[in-house]
């Protein structure tokens, strides 16, 4: 309904002939589920992830479990600092023995029978 001052739009023809929508297919909406089952379907989880992932997103437990491998950490560089005083302890104690000894040295040096 454009006044006679208006030129008419160049899109009412268009928007007359365009109407109607046409009719869906009778498979659209089994073929949109079908998608869409198929989608969450590959989205889903495994089970055992899906409760780590719980376990996980509350705090009590994440901070247990990074206080946890911080001490484990603590614990394993304790014990190789352990072993590596027990090697350099058994080594002072073979050079101590060596000098006050020189006996030792001379009869380790020499063949045995």
């Amino acid at each position: 309904m454009t006044s006679p001052s208006t030129p008419p739009d160049p899109l009412d023809p268009l928007l007359d002939r365009w109407s109607a929508a046409p009719e869906p297919s009778p498979r659209l909406a089994a073929d949109v589920w079908q998608r869409i089952a198929a989608h969450e379907g590959a989205r889903r989880t495994p089970r055992w992830l899906a409760a780590v992932d719980a376990w996980f997103t509350r705090p009590s437990f994440a901070a247990l479990f990074l206080v946890s491998c911080v001490l484990l950490g603590l614990f394993l560089a304790e014990v190789r600092v352990s072993r590596l005083q027990r090697e350099r302890n058994a080594e002072l104690a073979r050079s101590y023995l060596q000098l006050i000894d020189p006996l030792l040295t001379a009869a380790n040096s020499q063949p045995r029978r």
